[in-house]
């Protein structure tokens, strides 16, 4: 739960979080600043992870932190699971690589099933192999980092704020 300092520090820093958090996943339907067909973007896009779990949620939990304390333990577990959400398919996503035009027309995600030798993420030579969109890996990279970041300084935030909160309340 999050009183006084606290819960303004908290909506004062995690407003913009979950905002960018949105925006970037967004931007992840627009790669390089292009309309795609449907079937031409990455799948796991698809699951909302930086609106749902870094943002709508995050933004819920910090609302109605001022509220009965049952609530704000609902709300913050339900900012932990979007957390979690957000973590795994950023990881996911990071991990496995964009869908891509290698060249002959069929999108593909051609990282798939690297092993961490082999991995794009540390093998930036291998980036040529996407034709189309132009420049999607490193798009992916920086928006999937970015959401990925947001969900760690959302917990270091929480930690804080909630060793803050311990103390206030064991001061009392």
């Amino acid at each position: 739960m999050c009183t006084g300092k606290c819960s303004r520090c908290i909506g004062i820093i995690l407003f913009p979080l979950a905002l960018c958090a949105i925006v970037s996943n967004i931007l992840l339907y627009f790669p390089n600043g292009q309309v795609l067909q449907l079937s031409e973007i990455t799948d796991l896009v698809w699951f909302f992870h930086g609106i749902l779990g870094a943002g709508i949620l995050v933004r819920e939990k910090c609302c109605f932190c001022l509220c009965f304390m049952l609530l704000s333990v609902f709300l913050s577990l339900l900012g932990l699971a979007g957390g979690v959400y957000c973590v795994v398919f950023s990881s996911m996503a990071l991990t496995g690589g964009p869908l891509c035009d290698t060249g002959d027309g069929e999108y593909i995600y051609p990282f798939r099933n690297n092993t961490l030798e082999y991995n794009y993420l540390f093998n930036q030579t291998t980036w040529s192999i996407c034709k189309e969109p132009e420049n999607i890996i490193l798009w992916n990279i920086v928006l999937f980092s970015i959401l990925l970041a947001i969900r760690f300084v959302n917990g270091l935030i929480g930690c804080i704020c909630g060793t803050c909160m311990r103390k206030k309340v064991g001061m009392e």
